[in-house]
């Protein structure tokens, strides 16, 4: 199926996978550190990660679709009114797209020959991709963000969960935190790598924001400890 995807489709989907992946890392390990700073029960610690987890996979999922659909919906208004655009005046449309090649260095002449190329093939297509800068014949999936996320974000979670249960009493805390920390490496950079961002920046920016939500909450936890 992903074969008749473009590239920015599939780059769509791993960005809702991974963006799911790590909010699971971190709103779970969040709430289990939270919890193990009030108490040392692991069930108490097992059921309220897995409240967690349920929550967060229906609340990102969701995110992810109405987010992708309003992405969509603009597209789609960008697209129709391009084409009355045309319809109505195509030498201002043309025009348009001719400066648009001139202002990246193309020469005027060659920016008019390529122009009116371009937009004798496929005028909507190139209009709105020198416009709004995406391709109308490549929209973004909604429901395939919507179950990227539904499936990453619980994968995500199990690793904070697995930790915070599976880990010696004296190690729990801050071998969960070192995993946690791993992890949000990992998403951190990966997310870098897709957006074309930092990244090492994007790697400090995301373990930092982890260790200061497990930090936070196991500090309100121990609060409540008894």
């Amino acid at each position: 199926m992903t074969d008749h995807l473009s590239l920015a489709q599939k780059i769509n989907i791993m960005r809702a996978s991974v963006m799911g992946a790590n909010d699971g890392i971190l709103s779970v390990a969040g709430i289990v550190i939270g919890v193990a700073g009030a108490t040392s029960n692991n069930f108490a610690i097992f059921i309220s990660g897995i409240a967690g987890m349920l929550a967060g996979t229906i609340s990102m999922a969701m995110g992810e679709y109405v987010s992708v659909s309003t992405q969509k919906d603009a597209q789609e208004i960008a697209v129709i009114n391009t084409q009355l655009n045309l319809a109505s005046n195509y030498d201002s449309q043309l025009a348009f797209v001719r400066q648009k090649y001139i202002k990246t260095g193309i020469a005027p002449e060659l920016a008019a020959k390529a122009s009116t190329e371009m937009m004798s093939a496929d005028a909507v297509t190139t209009v709105v991709r020198e416009k709004y800068g995406f391709d109308p014949t490549a929209y973004t999936n909604p429901y395939a963000a919507a179950v990227a996320s539904l499936i990453s974000f619980p994968i995500g979670s199990i690793l904070p969960l697995l930790a915070i249960i599976l880990l010696p009493s004296h190690f729990k805390i801050i071998g969960t935190i070192i995993a946690v920390m791993i992890a949000l490496s990992i998403t951190g950079y990966t997310a870098a790598v897709l957006g074309n961002a930092n990244r090492p920046k994007a790697i400090l920016r995301n373990v930092i924001s982890g260790l200061i939500t497990m930090l936070v909450t196991y500090a309100i936890g121990s609060l409540f400890a008894h």
